[in-house]
């Protein structure tokens, strides 16, 4: 019996037919792997290419490719689309596999992980589903606060009632990598078998800390970092306040039309995360963090006495304020409630802080925001932060 794929589609479970590449047994993975033929040299490796089967196939080593303990044997279709992933020990066992499936138009649907046998599908992760529709309370508060990340994982129960609406109940925000309506945490960059998650933990720490705010949800252009205009702007027309960006690059280059935008955008409090390579980024700067904007708080992470944490970055000149960020409650993008910590950590505790004064202060424009955050602030931190070190974001003195 063919096998279906059950997915969400406008909050509704649907059967759908996928569509598998051509099946690889493991024999076919082992044959490869010791099959002589024309090779190109990659980093780490080599490329073999399959012309029967129209497929690319990467072959790489570690520690190298004369004497390798791990091998990572990656199948791609001739439009480099994913197929199949293959990690291996010596001689040829399989340790992981991570198999693509789509729907009949070629879309991918998800990302299922396999057993040894590579049939056996233990794990199966949805690749950009549709926003479930949720319960829409009957008063709702204009959105002032936003994160642009990954995106969210917006399938989460605990995560829905935390998503700002628009008046007839879509998801307010946009994905501005796919240029689509479901911002979902994914950054495949780095492996596309094993996308990155990140904006769903963050976004779990605005959602405690301002937990009567519906909060606008933007997954950001990292294919076309200017696109940061529109987000921005989409931001602005939505009425939102307060934007926390835990994220940065050593590349001020990726950054300058967020700071066109940033700063023709003076009603917005951009909250960014100072980064964790324990640096001085005012000699090494990080971007965003670094930029020059009058409407940019960059906050790092401390212990709970003040102190920078291990990869905190410092610098009296870009880095405004430490809160704790060492140990934090999160809920991670599979829904599981953990612990972890960083500057990524420390900036939506003080976004969150940002947006509760607003909300109690709703006239206030952005510098008298960052003048509250500046008096919160206990100074005596010497070249490491400009403000100084707030104890307590959850606590709402001085409001």
């Amino acid at each position: 019996m063919p096998l279906k794929l059950s997915l969400l589609l406008a909050g509704v479970a649907v059967l759908i037919q996928p569509c598998f590449a051509a099946a690889s047994t493991p024999e076919t993975i082992c044959r490869y792997l010791v099959s002589d033929g024309k090779r190109t040299k990659i980093p780490g490796g080599y490329l073999k290419k399959d012309e029967q089967k129209d497929q690319q196939i990467y072959f790489r080593f570690r520690p190298n490719i004369d004497n390798w303990s791990v091998a990572v044997v990656d199948i791609r279709d001739k439009e480099s689309k994913l197929q199949l992933m293959v990690r291996l020990q010596q001689p040829c066992k399989i340790t992981q596999a991570r198999q693509a499936v789509y729907d009949k138009a070629g879309k991918l649907l998800s990302l299922q992980t396999l057993g040894p046998d590579l049939v056996t599908v233990t794990a199966e992760d949805v690749v950009n589903p549709a926003v479930p529709n949720v319960y829409q309370a009957a008063e709702k508060k204009k959105p002032l606060l936003a994160i642009a990340d990954t995106g969210v994982n917006y399938l989460l129960p605990e995560i829905q009632p935390h998503i700002a609406r628009t008046a007839n109940g879509n998801l307010l925000g946009y994905d501005f990598w796919d240029m689509d309506e479901r911002p979902f945490d994914s950054d495949p960059r780095q492996n596309p078998y094993y996308p990155f998650h990140h904006g769903t933990t963050v976004f779990s720490v605005l959602a405690a800390e301002a937990p009567g705010e519906a909060i606008a949800v933007y997954r950001f252009p990292a294919i076309n970092m200017c696109r940061y205009k529109e987000l921005i702007n989409h931001a602005v027309n939505a009425g939102v306040r307060v934007m926390n960006i835990s994220m940065g690059s050593n590349n001020i280059d990726d950054w300058t039309c967020f700071a066109t935008a940033a700063q023709n955008s003076p009603s917005v409090l951009f909250v960014v995360s100072a980064g964790n390579n324990g640096r001085n980024i005012d000699e090494h700067p990080v971007y965003p963090a670094a930029l020059s904007l009058d409407n940019l708080v960059v906050v790092s992470s401390s212990d709970h006495f003040g102190r920078p944490g291990a990869a905190s970055n410092t610098g009296s000149q870009h880095v405004d304020i430490f809160v704790p960020a060492e140990q934090v409650s999160v809920t991670d993008h599979r829904g599981v409630r953990t612990t972890t910590g960083g500057t990524s950590y420390a900036a939506p505790r003080v976004a969150a802080l940002a947006v509760r004064y607003l909300r109690v202060n709703p006239d206030a424009d952005t510098q008298q925001i960052i003048s509250f955050l500046q008096k919160r602030a206990i100074s005596g931190q010497g070249n490491i932060s400009a403000f100084g070190w707030i104890p307590d974001p959850t606590d709402d003195f001085g409001f």
